[in-house]
């Protein structure tokens, strides 16, 4: 699965966190920026900030190439994607950052775009971060360390013309300083997964009855979540449905939990108008086994992954990789 990146991103995030934190000095060092690894004392007061960025807070292009904007800030950082599918047209772009001490970054951020770094960039479309933390009594111990280690996920909607490569700078202000960041993505011609407006596939989702009553197949989730009762193919067309495949214990980039657990939570606020349902990923639970057919039939490279589905069984809102509780939110209201 292509999530290396971001496996890089949270493995720092993780072992950061396992060594209890940073140190008491929260500098990034002379060139770099600094980030916050105490979630529990800093990360809402810079959550606050990273959530509102304004297009006037970074440089306007104003004709140059991509390189250029990013030359006329401080190098400095890495940028982990959340995200691997895109296509010609509008994006969604997902990521986490982290400084070259392996601390998290939250600031205002955002992205620019061009097919190779000495084209016109364009932007910056704005980037703002999207908290993944629930609730304590949602709080899985699945997705405990997870939460802990990378708590909110920033994305973007981007244009990419055509396909092929294409060139990314992430620029992200923190106290004042700005700091660039240069990715690149793949633009495939054809999008292999269900789009927004696509009829939903006749397939039907794994409830405890349909596994002989095995939970361990059932649900990687610990405790084991409520939203196995309803096969997606028994109430497709009937009324709304939120559809999340994640596995929370066996999932390659280390944010199905924080997902499934955001899932829990908005349950209890939409649950009486949509239907929400969890889906495990892997045959058996086992990786070397492939994925289970819903996810073949949905057409997933990756995982996690979110669909809400109207109440004619078309795909409402989409969602790939870490998402937080804001984004979840708005592809459950675009489905009612």
């Amino acid at each position: 699965m292509p999530r290396h990146l971001l496996i890089a991103l949270l493995t720092a995030a993780v072992a950061l966190t396992a060594c209890g934190g940073d140190d008491g000095d929260s500098s990034g060092g002379a060139d770099e920026p600094s980030g916050t690894s105490d979630i529990s004392a800093e990360f809402e007061s810079a959550l606050a900030q990273a959530e509102s960025p304004e297009k006037s807070d970074f440089p306007a292009p104003a004709g140059r190439s991509l390189q250029a904007v990013a030359d006329s800030v401080e190098p400095g950082g890495q940028v982990g994607l959340a995200s691997s599918v895109f296509t010609p047209g509008r994006n969604r772009i997902a990521f986490g950052l982290i400084d070259d001490e392996n601390k998290l970054i939250y600031g205002k951020a955002a992205v620019y775009v061009a097919a190779r770094p000495g084209d016109q960039a364009q932007g910056p479309f704005v980037a703002p971060a999207d908290s993944l933390v629930t609730e304590g009594r949602y709080r899985s111990q699945t997705a405990a360390a997870e939460t802990d280690s990378i708590a909110a996920v920033y994305s973007a909607d981007i244009p990419l013309e055509k396909p092929g490569q294409a060139a990314i700078l992430v620029i992200v202000d923190v106290g004042g300083r700005q700091f660039g960041m240069a990715t690149s993505i793949n633009v495939q011609r054809r999008d292999p997964v269900v789009s927004v407006g696509d009829q939903v596939p006749d397939v039907a989702t794994d409830t405890l009855a349909s596994l002989g009553g095995n939970e361990e197949l059932l649900c990687t989730r610990e405790p084991i979540d409520d939203m196995h009762d309803t096969s997606l193919d028994e109430v497709v067309g009937e009324r709304p449905v939120a559809l999340l495949m994640a596995t929370p214990q066996l999932c390659q980039s280390r944010v199905c939990g924080p997902v499934v657990d955001i899932a829990a939570q908005l349950e209890q606020e939409y649950g009486d108008e949509v239907e929400f349902i969890h889906q495990e990923v892997f045959v058996d639970n086992d990786l070397n086994k492939g994925l289970r057919q819903p996810l073949q039939a949905f057409g997933l490279p990756t995982e996690p992954w979110l669909f809400t589905i109207d109440r004619s069984g078309r795909v409402a809102a989409r969602l790939e990789g870490s998402f937080g509780v804001t984004s979840f939110r708005e592809a459950v209201e675009a489905a009612l």
